[in-house]
């Protein structure tokens, strides 16, 4: 069973960037549903508030890259 079905999340926020930050690589690509034990439902729901956030500017798209 998911873990967003198992605490009864009907819809996950995109505005709750802490949340969404626990369901990115450190690069800030979306993990799979294999890694984060989601439903289906439920993945979909996330990689659409985690682009939703990015599109806000409450995410980045990308890890920035520093100079040397």
């Amino acid at each position: 069973m998911c873990i967003a079905c198992q605490e009864k999340i009907n819809t996950i926020d995109y505005k709750d960037a802490r949340l969404l930050r626990k369901f990115t690589t450190g690069q800030f690509k979306i993990i799979t549903a294999k890694r984060t034990g989601l439903c289906p439902k439920h993945q979909r729901q996330l990689a659409a508030a985690i682009k939703h956030a990015r599109f806000m500017a409450l995410m980045p798209y990308t890890r920035a890259q520093t100079r040397k």
